[in-house]
């Protein structure tokens, strides 16, 4: 066996793409920073074409649009005339969420957190216990239940009793309930850098890889602006900053109140931000404060997330900023919560969140 060794070409794997497949991937990048626009992200894709000539005569971007809509990505909307994508794309968007953002990372069993307790699970412990009805055969423990039964038997004859059968113990298997929070503030994209892409590629990579790998687990996506809302993990795509202010007192307190509704032994709270709490409502009025950190809104956002801790709901702060007085505040967050705080770069942020989410399976439960 001979081997031929080459200099490394990045572009090759790019070149050896079909037309349709290599204009795919920039379409859905595009589309992830129009908020899901289709015409937006096609006439972006039409501009890059004219500038560094992605297509040829043989497939251009009428092609690629004509082999979109028969591959069912977009449709034409006639009551609003337009062109919009499918429940198709959607998923497609989220699979290409995970597999770039956590591309290279061990995942980890379908389905399951392991815990420290036996119980029901896959995982054989060495640990065995008799037979009870209910036991599946294939966790026999053929060793043990032998020398059981060779103890009663003669030479002659061998006996087999059910007080003879011994099985393997497993590991305890339980699932997760989580509420990821993505700040809608103004400031996710101010100064220019846009932050909120690769946050939602975040929320649509981590959504895919519960329904994939997780499937007991349960997800609730939380947008927060002035106030907070639910959203769907289909509309991830979609989200768009708006003229908000920082509201994190009422994602909080959303995302406390559906986690109390769940019977999930374990609970924990993501929250994608890049800036300080900067409005909360009082007596039904939004008062809201953008200049420093507002002592006032501070302690009212520090004592919901003492509240989570006594619920035993964990928070992870995910800080997308390197100003070193915001990352004070999330410091005095994780201390109230007994929480986590990573302050990652919008490169890293994918990775970070992966690595928390795999690292929190293994929980006690009380």
């Amino acid at each position: 066996m001979h081997f031929r060794y080459f200099e490394w070409d990045d572009q090759l794997n790019t070149r050896h793409q079909n037309p349709f497949d290599k204009l795919f991937d920039l379409f859905q990048q595009l589309l992830l920073i129009s908020n899901g626009d289709v015409q937006q992200a096609l006439q972006w894709l039409t501009d890059l074409d004219n500038e560094y000539n992605l297509t040829d005569n043989e497939f251009g971007i009428s092609d690629f649009i004509d082999e979109l809509k028969e591959r069912g990505y977009i449709r034409d909307d006639p009551e609003n005339e337009t062109v919009i994508i499918t429940a198709k794309t959607e998923r497609s968007l989220r699979k290409r969420s995970l597999e770039e953002l956590f591309r290279g990372l061990k995942r980890g069993g379908v389905g399951n957190h392991k815990t420290p307790h036996l119980g029901k699970g896959h995982e054989r412990e060495p640990e065995t216990r008799a037979w009870q009805f209910g036991d599946e055969l294939s966790r026999l423990d053929s060793t043990g239940t032998l020398l059981n039964a060779f103890r009663h038997s003669s030479p002659d004859s061998f006996h087999l009793e059910e007080d003879d059968l011994q099985v393997h113990e497993t590991d305890h298997y339980t699932s997760n309930a989580t509420v990821l929070m993505i700040d809608l503030s103004h400031s996710m994209v101010l100064y220019g850098e846009d932050r909120i892409t690769p946050a939602k590629q975040v929320a649509m990579a981590l959504s895919e890889m519960i329904m994939q790998q997780y499937a007991g687990d349960r997800l609730d996506v939380i947008a927060f602006g002035n106030d907070a809302w639910q959203v769907s993990v289909k509309d991830l795509p979609y989200l768009k900053v708006g003229p908000y202010h920082t509201n994190t007192l009422a994602g909080l307190e959303l995302a406390r109140h559906i986690l109390m509704r769940r019977k999930d032994a374990n609970k924990q709270i993501f929250m994608i931000t890049d800036g300080k709490p900067s409005a909360m409502y009082e007596n039904g009025r939004l008062y809201k404060n953008s200049f420093g950190l507002d002592r006032r809104i501070v302690n009212r956002v520090l004592d919901a997330a003492v509240q989570c801790r006594r619920d035993h709901i964990k928070i992870s702060t995910f800080m997308i900023a390197s100003d070193p007085y915001l990352q004070n505040f999330v410091r005095e967050l994780s201390e109230a919560n007994k929480g986590r705080a990573y302050y990652a770069s919008l490169d890293n942020l994918g990775g970070y969140i992966f690595e928390d989410y795999v690292r929190n399976r293994r929980k006690r439960m009380y």
